[in-house]
């Protein structure tokens, strides 16, 4: 098998009661009506013994995983493409005319499924993780709460529409903010400077828009959790997330280990930073470039060098891995560079029905470019090692264990980035910038995550009062070196930059998690690569047929926030760095 060989297209077995005659992937949905008549079937069909309950889930995981796809094709396709008011239409259909119903017999069959007399009949692995999240979805479940769902989720989307439109002119030139930000990489001070000003001053033309449009959905969010009977939303996102391993009293803690065992750390890194930079004082556009005056690194000139170049990182680790991307290609699974338009950030969206994912970010051709890539192609990886169990419900691990996924594989690929750095100097610089960028990596996730549980907390909040408590949590987790003096405006709304807040609430803490995981599965490969990558997959292999622990347990890695446990990690990473600058 040549390295560019076309592989055949993998299918999964069609476990499809809806008839193929009739009805499949490629059918457009036009209206609810068109799904209706196969929710009833299974809302009205008997079950009378354990086969035909276990052939009704699998039944109900179909239909489920057409509409996921469905709705995943209508998200990918805007995100391409912001400005095209079609795509932005048809997400904007699914949400407003197909949720709501799907919402409510969904709640109606998991009733169906808690109450059948041969539930306690399946015990076969995975049945009573997904028979645990029914019974909470169950518990919070409020006919009142899908129109407004509804609504949040089209305030949502606006939130990529304003910053996809975000362009700035420097030299000339009209760029992306992912393109001007490369600016912040170049050696001259100057051009440093004022690209970092011109990016940030474009987004503060947007923060009253923003402000706005985050009241909006805080007040939103807020109205679910009291109906469900909840005190705050962060309580009723700890539900509705399916949080069975942790409470928010461990995010308090970890916040505080962080705050203890990194935070330390980075004002030792920003302390260097400034002496080998002989700047005085350091300010935020000097955050980038290297210390010592050397070009940006730069991996790959094109989207399609930046995947055939992962590819061959991957294969380095396992060939199976590096066909995963090269399936991913032939099916045209991929949009990797930024242009005018495209939604921020990156994303690897599994689609149910064909169990091959798509990944959408933009890149430019920057070493973070290169880390986003090996970031989601590490979750393509994860929907492809569990695209064969049979429930959709065992295919989706929640994000601690996705971000495992995605997070280990950026270390696990790093000693094989010789593929994008033949030159071993430039090797040396990429894996010591992204190393550091783990100790960057662990206080910011504590910064939103205590900013969330401030914000939910604390529903009747102000704009200024916003501002105050962002600034009060961000110089908590932030170095004491750099000078912000003259910026301040412009520090009040460094939060508005981190789409999470607007577009998945309370989904951030995943990342500090496993961040941590996935440096114990680096360490483990480190000591055994063969055991070590084995542990790996397994533990991907299970999907969401374990609980949190076990999963992390089966890639030999602990489940855990302290502060002894974060310094013990920070102290392996701190070694790989000390060696790397040696």
């Amino acid at each position: 098998m040549t390295p560019n060989e076309i592989l055949p297209i993998p299918t999964r077995p069609v476990r499809n009661f809806m008839g193929e005659d009739r009805f499949n992937d490629r059918t457009e949905l036009k209206s609810w009506d068109d799904v209706k008549p196969l929710y009833d079937e299974l809302l009205n069909r008997p079950i009378e013994n354990t086969g035909d309950l276990k052939q009704w889930l699998l039944d109900r995981s179909e239909l489920e995983s057409y509409l996921s796809e469905n709705f995943a094709w209508r998200y990918i396709q805007m995100t391409c493409d912001t400005a095209n008011e079609e795509l932005v239409n048809r997400l904007n259909f699914f949400i407003a005319e197909i949720q709501p119903p799907m919402t409510a017999y969904g709640n109606d069959l998991d009733i169906k499924t808690i109450n059948s007399p041969y539930l306690s009949q399946l015990t076969d692995d995975g049945y009573s993780v997904m028979v645990r999240g029914m019974k909470k979805a169950i518990e919070i479940f409020r006919e009142e709460n899908i129109p407004l769902q509804t609504e949040i989720q089209t305030e949502e989307r606006k939130y990529g529409a304003i910053a996809g439109a975000m362009t700035v002119v420097i030299n000339g030139r009209e760029m992306t903010l992912p393109e001007a930000s490369d600016l912040l990489q170049v050696t001259d001070r100057a051009v440093r400077e004022n690209a970092w000003r011109t990016i940030w001053e474009r987004r503060y033309q947007d923060h009253d828009a923003l402000d706005q449009l985050f009241d909006r959905l805080r007040d939103l969010r807020h109205q679910v959790a009291v109906n469900a009977g909840f005190a705050n939303f962060r309580d009723f996102s700890f539900a509705a997330l399916g949080r069975f391993d942790y409470s928010p009293q461990d995010c308090f803690n970890f916040h505080e280990s962080v705050a203890d065992a990194v935070v330390p750390l980075l004002d030792r890194l920003a302390q260097e930073r400034k002496q080998r930079l002989q700047v005085d004082p350091l300010r935020p556009w000097d955050a980038k470039v290297d210390v010592e005056g050397r070009a940006p690194l730069k991996p790959f000139e094109t989207g399609a060098e930046l995947l055939e170049k992962t590819i061959a990182c991957f294969d380095r680790l396992d060939r199976s891995l590096g066909d995963d991307l090269r399936i991913m290609r032939a099916m045209g699974h991929l949009d990797l560079e930024s242009r005018k338009g495209k939604a921020p950030g990156g994303y690897n969206y599994p689609l149910e029905e064909i169990g091959v994912p798509f990944i959408f970010m933009n890149a430019t051709s920057s070493l973070r470019d290169l880390v986003t890539m090996v970031h989601e192609g590490g979750h393509a990886v994860h929907s492809f090692l569990t695209r064969e169990l049979p429930l959709k419900a065992f295919r989706n691990p929640p994000m601690e264990v996705a971000e495992l996924a995605s997070m280990s594989m950026e270390l696990l690929s790093m000693d094989h980035w010789d593929v994008f750095f033949t030159n071993p100097d430039q090797l040396r610089r990429a894996k010591l910038q992204h190393l550091e960028s783990i100790i960057e990596t662990l206080p910011w996730v504590a910064t939103i995550d205590k900013f969330q549980h401030w914000i939910y907390e604390n529903p009747t909040h102000t704009t200024a009062d916003r501002r105050e408590n962002w600034l009060t949590i961000y110089e908590k987790f932030a170095d004491n070196v750099v000078d912000w003096s003259g910026l301040e405006k412009l520090k009040e709304y460094i939060w508005q930059r981190q789409l999470h807040l607007y577009e998945v609430p309370f989904y951030y803490i995943e990342y500090g998690i496993a961040q941590l995981g996935a440096i114990g599965v680096w360490r483990n490969y480190r000591r055994d690569p063969k055991s070590g990558l084995a542990g790996y997959k397994n533990a991907l292999s299970l999907g969401y047929k374990a609980p949190i622990r076990e999963i992390y347990a089966a890639a030999n890695v602990p489940f855990d926030f302290s502060r002894e446990h974060i310094r013990e990690l920070m102290e392996f990473v701190w070694e790989e760095i000390e060696t790397l600058k040696k």
